[in-house]
């Protein structure tokens, strides 16, 4: 799903003014203990699944939602493994955003990994030891997730 119409809204009457928005990231674990990653279309970059809440949606619910919207992957949560701010972070097309953002540890559940919307180029299983190049923040989301024990961590 592209940028989502209340984030067009607002940015209509702020231009590319920085906005607080809320943010999710899941780490999908499969049961050969590889990671699900997308390549962003927008700077070409292997991440985990991240996406933005709609107003009103559940971080847990919005967390699946991307998932199988962008990899055709069904999830369940494990567990909520961090809670932070990330930013701010400028895109491409001049936008400023600085995210509330929840993660989770997923469980793959079925379907078959593939590009299923327009955020990315490319979906794919990678084996914890072969991963391509992540941003710090995401290894660390990793690196949670694989430590998971159901309390998250979070800036004190």
């Amino acid at each position: 799903m592209p940028t989502p119409d209340f984030v067009l809204s607002l940015r209509e009457k702020i231009g590319h003014e920085l906005l607080w928005l809320p943010g999710i990231t899941g780490v999908v674990l499969n049961g050969e203990r590889q990671v699900l990653l997308v390549r962003r279309t927008d700077n070409g970059r292997w991440t985990l699944v991240t996406g933005m809440l709609e107003p009103g949606e559940e971080p847990a619910a919005g967390t699946l939602r991307e998932i199988q919207e962008e990899t055709g992957v069904t999830a369940e949560i494990e567990h909520m493994i961090h809670v932070g701010s990330h930013g701010p972070i400028t895109f491409p097309n001049g936008d400023a955003c600085t995210f509330l953002n929840v993660g989770f540890r997923c469980r793959y559940v079925s379907g078959e990994a593939r590009v299923n919307d327009d955020e990315s180029t490319d979906v794919g299983w990678f084996a914890l030891g072969d991963l391509p190049e992540l941003s710090e923040r995401h290894l660390m989301l990793l690196d949670l997730a694989l430590k998971a024990d159901g309390v998250p961590a979070f800036e004190r």
